[in-house]
C-alpha cells in the first residue's frame, strides 16, 4: 500500500510525514493487499488563527478494482484529526469488504448442493418423519 501525505497551510516535514503514514498504516495494515493508495490530506482551514476542530485530515482509498473512498474528520489537533480519520477509513474499508463478503455469501446459498442425491434422501427422510408424526396425532 502506498501513502501519499499531502499538506496545506501545514508544514509537513520527514517526522510529520513518517507519524502521518506511521498512524494510517497502523489502522489500515490489515487491508494491505486489498489497497492500491492511500492519499492523506492534512490542512489547518483557519490558518495562523487559532479555533476548536480547525484542523482537517481527509483520507482518500483507492481499493483495487472499486471506486475511491474518502473520509474526513476535523478536530482540534493534528493528531486527533489524524487518528480519527484514519479510523473512519477503517470503518469504510470494513463495512465495503461486509458487503463484498455479504454478496457472495448470497451466491452460495444459490449454488446447488455438492450431492443432490444425499441431500434428496434426507430430505425424503424429513418428510416421512413429519408424515408419520401426524398421522399418529390424528
Amino acid at each position: 500500500m502506498q501513502v501519499l501525505i499531502n499538506s496545506n497551510q501545514i508544514q509537513a516535514g520527514t517526522q510529520l510525514q513518517e507519524w502521518v503514514t506511521a498512524s494510517v498504516i497502523n489502522e489500515l495494515e490489515r487491508f494491505d493487499d486489498f489497497l492500491t493508495r492511500v492519499e492523506v490530506h492534512i490542512s489547518d482551514e483557519n490558518a495562523h488563527k487559532s479555533g476548536s476542530r480547525d484542523k482537517r485530515c481527509q483520507i482518500e482509498m483507492r481499493p483495487k478494482g472499486h471506486q475511491p473512498l474518502s473520509v474526513t474528520n476535523h478536530n482540534e489537533s493534528l493528531e486527533l484529526a489524524v487518528n480519527g480519520a484514519a479510523e473512519k477509513a477503517r470503518h469504510a474499508l470494513e463495512h465495503l469488504m461486509g458487503r463484498l463478503d455479504g454478496r457472495g455469501s448470497a451466491s452460495r446459498v444459490t449454488d446447488a448442493p455438492v450431492n443432490e442425491e444425499v441431500d434428496r434422501e434426507n430430505r425424503d427422510a424429513l418428510l416421512e418423519e413429519d408424515f408419520l408424526a401426524q398421522d399418529e396425532q390424528i
